[in-house]
């Protein structure tokens, strides 16, 4: 399939009941995208890592409140803290793939792609115990400019992806691509959940996660999270550990990226117990098993009118 019959894609739409997904992505403070002053992999090791506290932060919040999310783990991640992994299985969070490496998916070529997602998949399989279905690339970086993720991924064994961001954005986005639950193309039952977004004055606008969430009000977020569920889609958030770590160092990076990356670390804590309080939130393995979708069509979904989000 080509770049250019993706870019509009005629996907099949999938019907799946209109709930809460709370994912979480699992990585450290320095895994910043394409920042010129971000250590590369071989630095990693040697930096103080703050993942561990962070993420056994959010595993309490989620465990008073009983709710049960997708931990999307990075290889690295997942290799350094082997019980972070098991932690989150034992406690019934869904145990998913975010690569190895933290790269960008439209910066690899097929065969390393693949290569680097069944390395995943076996590594947290092996630790956790349970098959491992969803992967979401790092920074969504999926774009209609690599028309064979879709089938690599399929191939390489897994059942869902929410890499999808479909609206424009730093790391790549997909304008133009479906927002609903849909059939992945150039698969045979490969599902997309994308980001969360809303038709708002003609452009895509997201407020589910990253720097949106942390930007936007509580209130207006959960006003929109209701909006989207009234579209009868699943809302997905997103969140990462070290969102909720105000005292993190900080890597050299212009005031644009600071601020988008840094803004409002103080208020993601509170924000997150006030989306947990006002929705019964899931994962993406249970929206999936929650039965065979119950409608399928061709998309009418889809706008040439999607435009980037706010950040």
């Amino acid at each position: 399939m080509s770049a250019a019959a993706l870019a509009s894609p005629a996907t099949m739409a999938l019907s799946f009941p209109a709930k809460a997904v709370l994912s979480v992505d699992v990585e450290d403070w320095f895994h910043i995208l394409e920042l010129p002053g971000a250590p590369d992999l071989a630095a990693w090791s040697r930096l103080p890592s703050r993942v561990e506290n962070n993420f056994h932060r959010l595993l309490e919040l989620f465990r008073h409140r009983g709710a049960r999310v997708t931990c999307f783990f990075l290889g690295w991640i997942a290799e350094r803290f082997p019980h972070l992994v098991r932690e989150a299985a034992e406690l019934g969070h869904e145990i998913a793939s975010h690569g190895y490496a933290h790269t960008l998916a439209h910066t690899m070529t097929p065969q390393a792609f693949n290569e680097d997602v069944r390395r995943t998949k076996l590594l947290l399989e092996d630790l956790s115990g349970v098959p491992v279905s969803g992967f979401r690339a790092p920074g969504f970086s999926v774009t209609a400019a690599i028309p064979w993720f879709f089938p690599e991924l399929e191939a390489a064994g897994y059942r869902y992806d929410s890499s999808v961001f479909p609206a424009a954005r730093q790391h790549g986005g997909w304008i133009g691509a479906d927002f609903a639950p849909h059939r992945a193309p150039g698969t045979e039952a490969l599902v997309e959940f994308p980001v969360s977004t809303l038709g708002i004055f003609g452009r895509r606008f997201c407020a589910f996660g990253g720097g949106y969430l942390r930007l936007l009000p509580d209130s207006l977020v959960v006003y929109l999270s209701r909006r989207v569920l009234a579209e009868r889609r699943p809302v997905v958030f997103y969140v990462h550990p070290r969102e909720i770590d105000p005292q993190q160092p900080r890597l050299p990076m212009s005031w644009p990226r600071r601020f988008k990356s840094y803004i409002n670390l103080d208020t993601t804590e509170r924000k997150l117990r006030r989306l947990l309080d006002e929705f019964e939130v899931t994962s993406f393995q249970r929206l999936l098993e929650s039965g065979l979708p119950d409608a399928a069509c061709h998309s009418p979904m889809a706008s040439t009118n999607q435009r980037e989000g706010i950040l």
